[in-house]
């Protein structure tokens, strides 16, 4: 089950379009998993390793880029995100309700 919820999480931030972010939770309660944030934190964590998962892009329900360790340096995901015209201020993005992308509008 863990990977099948792993692939289905994958598949949820693929789609997130860029300059646009999303949380943990939105992705656990697209997937019809209300309590599933720290599931999707997991997923997230694991998929460093592979290609296409824009994983910058999800960060905690504050707009927090908790995520940050996992990259290969503390600064990539925020440089990644500023690439993509999105402003991080101490770990924190800005205008963060702008730049929020609600998974649960997308059909998957």
């Amino acid at each position: 089950m863990k990977e099948n919820y792993f692939d289905l999480v994958f598949q949820v931030v693929r789609l997130i379009p860029e300059g646009k972010v999303t949380t943990y939770g939105a992705i656990a309660n697209c997937l019809g998993i209300k309590s599933g944030a720290r599931m999707v934190g997991y997923a997230m964590n694991a998929s460093h390793t592979l290609e296409n998962i824009p994983a910058h892009r999800v960060v905690n329900r504050n707009g927090v880029l908790t995520g940050k360790h996992h990259f290969e340096h503390p600064d990539k995901m925020k440089e990644l995100l500023e690439k993509e015209g999105i402003v991080v201020i101490e770990d924190q993005i800005v205008d963060f309700a702008i730049h929020f992308w609600d998974p649960g509008t997308m059909q998957i």
